[in-house]
């Protein structure tokens, strides 16, 4: 195999993840070495001051320095840092990509909506192009933390859209007062947060014929959150939730539960990462929202996503 062993990093607003493959474009072949993620907040007030906060810049480098000795170890020949909704918000950016260039040797690349989503878009349906049993074209919905990414395409994107609308964004604009989280929030919190999202899912609409996907399938931590719990883990299993299929009914029934329990009840899931507690009931609205407008009988969960599209990139 005359494959290219790459590094792909995508640092989002609340989390940053390292990817080190082996990727061969000509064949398609793609052997996965390493793969992980911290939970960094970097969005952490961004939306509210509008720059990025020092603790939560200090958080970011130290999980780059720790990636930047696995690529080390294991000989990465090229390195792709993606920057997503956080940073390309902040006032002082130039601070974050300083910092990840001491450390890593690259810049981040800040890149906007359209390109987040054409790189979710291969890493999401790169493996499903021969796969019979689910119809075309595609919705990929990547639910992040600052940002919400829709793309249409069966082989290729057709049209895509990024949206300010993901999970502690809404979070943080309406489930808290005094700077903590209402535990548990109140319907009209909630109705606030499902208002947004609504008027988000116009706009996507404006750009992405949501409608006409016949598979929808969705990314990222708040999703494969819900299938974690759908699936009844007792520990996080990416093999498990990995093209895993979840019903509306049952993605209902758990944003319901997310959105109705206290930060001890949804602290005591067992699948559910510490950095998630606060944010999945405003993760699972989004989903189920958004499976609520386009009529979808279930989600494809895919824990290949934007990091995959980074890391074939780099092969290129």
């Amino acid at each position: 195999m005359s494959a290219t062993r790459v590094a792909g990093i995508d640092c989002g607003t609340n989390s940053i993840r390292l990817l080190v493959a082996d990727c061969d474009p000509a064949t398609g072949e793609f052997v996965e070495l390493d793969r992980r993620m911290t939970i960094v907040r970097l969005g952490q007030g961004v939306d509210k001051t509008g720059r990025l906060a020092p603790e939560a810049l200090e958080r970011t480098f130290a999980a780059c320095r720790e990636y930047a000795g696995v690529i080390k170890e294991l000989g990465a020949e090229r390195i792709r840092f993606v920057a997503t909704s956080a940073s390309r918000d902040a006032e002082n950016r130039d601070d974050f990509v300083r910092g990840v260039l001491d450390i890593l040797g690259v810049e981040p690349e800040v890149i906007t909506g359209d390109q987040e989503a054409e790189f979710s878009f291969t890493g999401a349906t790169k493996e499903l192009t021969g796969r019979t049993d689910m119809e075309r074209p595609f919705l990929v919905v990547d639910i992040g933390g600052g940002s919400t990414e829709f793309v249409v395409g069966a082989d290729h994107v057709r049209a895509a859209r990024s949206v300010d609308v993901g999970c502690v964004r809404m979070t943080e604009r309406h489930l808290m007062v005094d700077g903590a989280v209402t535990d548990p929030p109140t319907e009209e919190q909630i109705a606030a947060i499902r208002s947004d999202i609504e008027a988000a899912l116009d706009l996507a609409a404006e750009t992405v014929p949501l409608t006409e996907a016949r598979t929808l399938v969705g990314l990222a931590g708040s999703v494969t959150t819900v299938a974690a719990i759908a699936l009844g883990l007792t520990e996080y299993d990416s093999a498990a939730i990995h093209h895993s299929r979840i019903p509306y009914a049952t993605v209902r029934e758990i944003s319901e539960r997310m959105l109705t329990a206290t930060h001890a009840e949804r602290a005591a899931i067992p699948v559910m990462h510490p950095g998630r507690v606060d944010v999945i009931g405003a993760g699972a609205l989004v989903l189920l929202a958004i499976m609520e407008r386009i009529g979808a009988e279930e989600v494809v969960v895919s824990e290949h996503d934007i990091l995959d599209g980074i890391a074939w990139s780099a092969a290129v």
